[in-house]
């Protein structure tokens, strides 16, 4: 949210430089996030001055061009080569000096000293639109002659410079979205300084009835929805341009002038905060406004000339036979003012929040308007606000104001009610303030004193402080004027020493992340939120598993993740679109799950799940003179996998190794324990790429923390290295083409626990000569006994147990 400084100026008395009101604002809770400089005219008009031509010749090279001399009130004369047709001797012009930048939208043009046609120019006389005050390119701008030569432009055309804060408005702070919010919170602030200021709100005490021509009854229908709603007609205005002011203070703050009325309405809604909207009063089928829902599916055309369903809870403001508006969130194309509009009704309303909201996410609309109501607005500022805007657009658009005020307020919105402890405030905050402190500050905050008893006070907090319910709210608002920085830090810390026997998960997850970041991993950190149409089109995930948001910011936010699969092939494409295709990445993160089945218990429906995601994809290394290209592949990310488990002192030979069959994978592996699964990865297969646009191969692991943190293994038992030497042994085996060497593995340590150290393969052979549908495996046996010295007759036996249970139980052959 952007506030000029220039504005916040109107309403409080302060001469304070912006940088340090930055840092109050930040201290009392309305962080500025950044400042930028605002000039009413790009660049300032600095280097331009007015200047009296003094001569005016033809060109003797070009027809179209003149040779002039220009006075600028300095001793030097300047020549200048002017195009423009009605430049004449004796002209007050404005003349842009060697070394100003002119500005063509955000295009930079400096003025440089040059020849034109073999002549010396020393500067250019402009025409208004190259200095940004019109939009003619017809001729030179010519002023009147009294003006002294010499007079700066930026001092003649008076231009503005101002501060813009950005200000980073949380969502409980709707009382802070308006140029009258945040000069309110600084008042409260400066008279807990002890500074004598007050808010000065724009007086509307000339607002008075012209005539009773033009009205327009309202009739609300539905009271949940709409609080209040009140309005007024003007008749005989004009829409025309804005006066310059105005169009300066909507465009400080980033906005777009379009015409008097609409200006208006923005300007008094940045003003006040109170949203308005103006109705072509002509357009009113039926003169009569009735605020209501209208049934599922009703088509409605917007300002954006866009037809949208309606749904059943959509408020809108409609006339006789039709809807005009949707409520609080955006104009209809019919009903909306124009440049031939003559009478207008304007409104003015307090919209129930929720339905806004909703309703503003249904439809993604998303305005200024939207923004507040769906915060909560100040139910007290809605006459203000529309008495503030009739008084400006009488005076800016001329017209009449047309009938009574129509306040239609079935239930007025009461002060919020609440009891405080001296003591419970003393507590939180973490000091005793003074009590006269704390009732200066609920004072400046207009937060009522109603009754003081013993160490209790009751008060009533106005309904624009839609956030200041309870207690707690009460108590920060005085600490964030008191200060956070004023609460003394203690000098000591109480603190206990517990021992946990169960490992230190942060440190086993420091400990991997070391491990990762040696290898040249990168850690990622994807949003929890994604879009369901992965899931929707996935088959590897159940639709209906996916938490839905409720009120989600866009479609592209509307679940939790089930996985951290595509988060992390969001990342990979975004490191491929920036011509980085070696990636290698790891991210801890949680994964979210709806379970329908458990529905009677709303808590046990959902379940939250630790993982650890890492991806490899591209080269192992980056390619260097010394380094060539290398693609990675499945068994170089195993073998990063392997690590992980091998560091959480996991033994990856004695865990279950299974083909992955999850359809996210094209090819790959998963190990579990105990029937739980630790990891899954491989090969991502074709499909899922192609949703990212994806080309290259793409390895990924989903590790199961979880699951991990439940079977972690006890520390690792060191011994000593035997003294006795290892036996190498190798077969070579004909199998069928389904068996895999997992099943050779498993067999060879279920025939031989003992002595059976490590089987490893080290060659695969598949030829036409070796049979249909076979192949040779190559694998290596080390057996070992760590108390004596093998001998012949033993290692022997174990091998030919070996290749028995091969041929029974594989349908092993001998080569």
């Amino acid at each position: 949210m952007k506030i000029s400084y220039n504005q916040l100026k109107q309403y409080i008395d302060i001469n304070i430089k912006p940088e340090e009101l930055a840092e109050i604002l930040t201290d009392i809770g309305l962080e500025v996030e950044g400042t930028e400089e605002y000039e009413s005219i790009k660049g300032g008009m600095e280097g331009l001055v007015i200047g009296e031509v003094k001569t005016c010749e033809k060109h003797p090279n070009a027809d179209k061009l003149s040779i002039t001399t220009v006075d600028i009130g300095t001793k030097d004369i300047l020549p200048i080569v002017c195009g423009a047709p009605n430049v004449d001797a004796g002209q007050k012009v404005i003349v842009a000096t060697v070394g100003t930048i002119l500005y063509d939208g955000d295009k930079a043009i400096p003025i440089k000293k040059g020849k034109i046609r073999g002549e010396v120019s020393m500067g250019m006389i402009c025409a208004e639109d190259e200095i940004g005050i019109g939009t003619s390119h017809d001729g030179i701008l010519v002023l009147p002659e009294s003006i002294e030569t010499g007079t700066l432009a930026k001092d003649y055309f008076k231009i503005e410079k101002d501060t813009v804060f950005e200000i980073g408005l949380t969502p409980n702070r709707a009382d802070g979205a308006s140029h009258i919010g945040v000069a309110r919170d600084l008042v409260a602030y400066f008279k807990f300084q002890g500074k004598n200021i007050e808010l000065k709100k724009p007086d509307i005490n000339n607002f008075k009835i012209d005539n009773t021509d033009l009205e327009i009854p309202v009739k609300i229908e539905n009271n949940e929805a709409c609080k209040r709603y009140a309005g007024i007609t003007i008749s005989g205005i004009k829409v025309t341009e804005s006066p310059d002011w105005l169009k300066t203070r909507l465009k400080a703050i980033g906005l777009q002038p379009i015409n008097n009325l609409v200006d208006i309405t923005n300007y008094v809604l940045h003003e006040t905060g109170q949203p308005l909207h103006a109705f072509d009063a002509d357009k009113i089928t039926g003169k009569k406004v009735i605020v209501k829902t209208l049934p599922e599916g009703t088509p409605f055309i917007t300002l954006d000339k866009e037809e949208r369903k309606l749904h059943n809870d959509d408020l809108m403001i409609c006339n006789t036979e039709e809807p005009m508006c949707i409520a609080g969130v955006f104009g209809g194309a019919k009903s909306g003012v124009t440049d031939n509009t003559k009478n207008i009704f304007l409104e003015s309303a307090y919209f129930n929040p929720v339905f806004v909201r909703k309703t503003s996410k249904r439809h993604a609309l998303q305005t200024d308007a939207s923004f507040r109501f769906e915060r909560g607005v100040d139910p007290n500022m809605t006459i203000y606000a529309l008495k503030r805007a009739a008084l400006l657009i009488k005076e800016i658009a001329g017209g009449n104001i047309s009938s009574e005020i129509v306040d239609v307020y079935p239930e007025p919105i009461n002060d919020f009610k609440i009891t405080v402890s001296y003591s419970h405030i003393d507590r939180l905050i973490g000091k005793k303030i003074d009590r006269e402190d704390i009732d200066t500050i609920l004072k400046a905050l207009e937060i009522k004193i109603t009754d003081k008893a013993n160490d209790t006070i009751k008060l009533e907090v106005p309904p624009y402080r839609v956030d200041v319910t309870r207690e707690a709210d009460i108590i920060e608002e005085i600490l964030r004027i008191y200060g956070y920085n004023n609460v003394e830090s203690p000098h000591s810390v109480k603190s206990t020493l517990s021992y946990a026997p169960k490992p230190d998960e942060n440190k086993l997850k420091n400990k991997i992340s070391e491990f990762l970041s040696s290898q040249g991993f990168s850690e990622a950190m994807s949003n929890s939120l994604t879009k369901a149409k992965y899931y929707e089109d996935s088959d590897a995930f159940k639709e209906d598993e996916s938490v839905k948001i409720l009120n989600a910011l866009s479609i592209d936010l509307n679940v939790l993740r089930q996985d951290l699969l595509f988060g992390t092939l969001e990342a990979v494409i975004r490191n491929i679109n920036h011509k980085n295709s070696d990636i290698k990445l790891y991210e801890f993160g949680n994964t979210y799950h709806y379970n329908k089945s458990n529905a009677d218990n709303t808590l046990n429906s959902y379940k939250e799940e630790a993982r650890l995601a890492v991806v490899v994809s591209g080269n192992k290394n980056k390619i260097n003179w010394d380094t060539p290209e290398h693609k990675s592949d499945f068994y170089y990310f195993k073998s990063q996998i392997d690590g992980i488990l091998e560091r959480l002192n996991f033994n990856t030979k004695q865990l279950k190794t299974e083909e992955n069959s999850n359809p996210v994978f094209s090819y790959g592996l998963k190990y579990s324990v105990n029937n739980k699964i630790l990891v899954e990865f491989g090969s991502i297969s074709n499909k899922v790429l192609s949703v990212f646009g994806i080309e290259q191969e793409v390895f990924f692991a989903n590790i199961f923390w979880d699951n991990v943190m439940n079977t972690l293994p006890g520390n690792p038992i060191f011994k000593e290295i035997s003294k006795y030497p290892a036996v190498k042994r190798d077969l070579a085996l004909l199998l069928n083409k389904d068996v895999k060497f997992a099943q050779i593995e498993e067999l060879a340590y279920k025939t031989e626990r003992k002595l059976l150290k490590d089987v490893s393969i080290f060659d695969v052979f598949e030829n036409e000569k070796l049979g249909e549908n076979k192949k040779s495996y190559a694998v290596s046996f080390i057996i070992q006994d760590e108390t004596k010295t093998l001998k012949d007759k033993q290692i022997d036996k174990i091998m030919k147990k070996l290749q028995y249970n091969f041929e029974k139980e594989l349908g092993a052959e001998l080569r």
